[in-house]
């Protein structure tokens, strides 16, 4: 169990601009992680082993990609209790990302609205994180989400795909096509019929290539939006299965402000996240699983801020689950609570 109760760095982080706050915390995380001040946020790993496209995950808890871009702390979020960490989203190029403010707390409604952008420090550097990371030695499970420069066209996003699943094919343990943040410009559009096919068509055949350079397969999984309708679901579900996919991640953040009219920021333009997006998330989730049947792999992220959140994601059809806002609001404690959660499910 974590030597500090979280109740008192939010008390303090919760009084900093949100930027300025995860830049310190991730800070703190970096330069404390594997050594014995790790002690002030670490718990032990829950003990619930599934097997998953493949994959022997210890526990069904993992880190949603987007808090840590550039792979800077894996061993310092390893260190909370999960069973996977994902981290990214990586660009081939280091880009800025979108000008700020670009973060901000809607703490009535539990929730997040971001717009960063992809800011990240490029492939390079990522890689060069990752390669230092002691978190797969010690039998945690590691995915590296790729995306595209927001300098690329989008007609060219296949090229920025290729060169990013070719850097980190050989250090992870599954990787993300992320097609649905709603902060690069046209990204989503990725998410339609033929823009989809052609893109996953594309990796495939390249990852196919990569197993036989490297000698290991490595499942690559889809993250999606949960701003889709059933029949938009539907054709996602048919192109994951028509190329061979091996899971689906939903759901990144929303563009809708249905849940949180009225409130401080509820109008800036972003990808809301936490407590608002679960049942939106959860209908995707439900839909996936009608459409893919019972064994296609889903990983369900959106709103997890409980242990109640956990078991509502896996009911309507998650084999796994991810957090990331819940972290924020709740702190490291609910990785355990989660993981226990699901265990007992």
């Amino acid at each position: 169990m974590a030597l500090i109760p979280y109740f008192f760095p939010k008390s303090v982080l919760f009084q900093m601009d949100p930027e300025a706050a995860h830049d310190l915390t991730l800070g703190a995380l970096a330069r404390f992680q594997n050594t014995p001040l790790a002690c002030l946020w670490a718990d032990r790993r829950t003990d619930d082993p599934v097997e998953i496209a493949g994959i022997r995950f210890p526990n069904r808890v993992g880190m949603a990609a987007g808090l840590d871009k550039n792979g800077r702390v894996i061993d310092g979020l390893g260190a909370m209790g999960f069973g996977f960490v994902e981290v990214g989203t990586v660009t081939p190029k280091a880009q800025p990302g979108n000008p700020k403010p670009r973060m901000f707390r809607l703490p009535e409604a539990r929730a997040l609205i971001n717009r960063l952008g992809f800011n990240n420090e490029g492939l390079d550097s990522f890689l060069a994180n990752v390669r230092q990371a002691r978190f797969r030695q010690n039998g945690g499970i590691l995915g590296l989400n790729i995306g595209k420069n927001a300098a690329t066209p989008i007609e060219r996003a296949v090229d920025d795909y290729l060169i990013c699943l070719d850097g980190v094919f050989p250090h992870a343990d599954y990787v993300t096509v992320n097609i649905s943040s709603p902060n690069t410009q046209n990204l989503r559009a990725l998410q339609s019929d033929e823009a989809l096919d052609a893109l996953l068509g594309r990796l495939q055949e390249r990852r196919q290539q990569l197993v036989q350079q490297h000698g290991r397969s490595v499942p690559m999984f889809v993250k999606i939006a949960p701003d889709l309708d059933e029949t938009q679901v539907g054709v996602i579900a048919a192109t994951l299965q028509k190329n061979g996919i091996d899971g689906v991640i939903a759901t990144n953040t929303t563009i809708s402000r249905e849940a949180v009219q009225g409130l401080a920021h509820a109008e800036e333009t972003g990808g809301l996240s936490g407590a608002p997006v679960l049942e939106a998330s959860n209908q995707v989730i439900r839909q996936l699983r009608a459409a893919l049947g019972p064994r296609f792999p889903i990983i369900g992220v959106g709103g997890v801020m409980s242990a109640a959140d956990a078991r509502a994601k896996r009911d309507a059809g998650a084999d796994l689950v991810q957090i990331y806002t819940g972290l924020i609001y709740e702190g490291p404690a609910l990785v355990k609570a989660c993981a226990e959660a699901l265990r007992h499910a």
